[in-house]
């Protein structure tokens, strides 16, 4: 058994399609109607093009609002994505206009730092020493 997909729930598809391809980087991989406005929306990390699926998934449904709100809130991360290196991607996506609401932190060996994924969510960035 593998994850092959999973999801954020994002405001706007088409500006979480803008910020997680052209300022994270992701590639699309599948964008299908799904009725008269939403989509199946998924992007892949340019690296493993037949990896994991993230969905861009439309935050329509009511309880959506309550849960995004109380982790956002917490400073909670809906999600975690591996980087190389911390600090050099910080750096990248900081001077791109990224907000950050934890600037890079050592934890013991792992390295973390979280941004607003400007779709309503608060996204993790990790990375191990070598």
């Amino acid at each position: 058994m593998k994850i092959h997909l999973t999801g954020v729930f994002v405001d706007d598809q088409a500006k979480a399609e803008h910020f997680y391809t052209e300022t994270l980087g992701f590639v699309k991989k599948h964008d299908v109607p799904v009725g008269e406005k939403d989509r199946w929306l998924t992007v892949v990390s340019p690296e493993e093009p037949a990896g994991t699926e993230l969905l861009l998934e439309p935050a329509g449904h009511p309880a959506v609002k309550t849960y995004r709100d109380a982790l956002v809130k917490d400073g909670i991360p809906l999600a975690q994505f591996a980087v190389d290196d911390v600090r050099a991607e910080y750096e990248r996506l900081h001077g791109l206009g990224v907000r950050f609401t934890q600037e890079p932190l050592q934890m013991g060996p792992v390295t973390t730092a979280v941004f607003d994924d400007t779709c309503g969510n608060l996204i993790q960035i990790a990375s191990r020493p070598q």
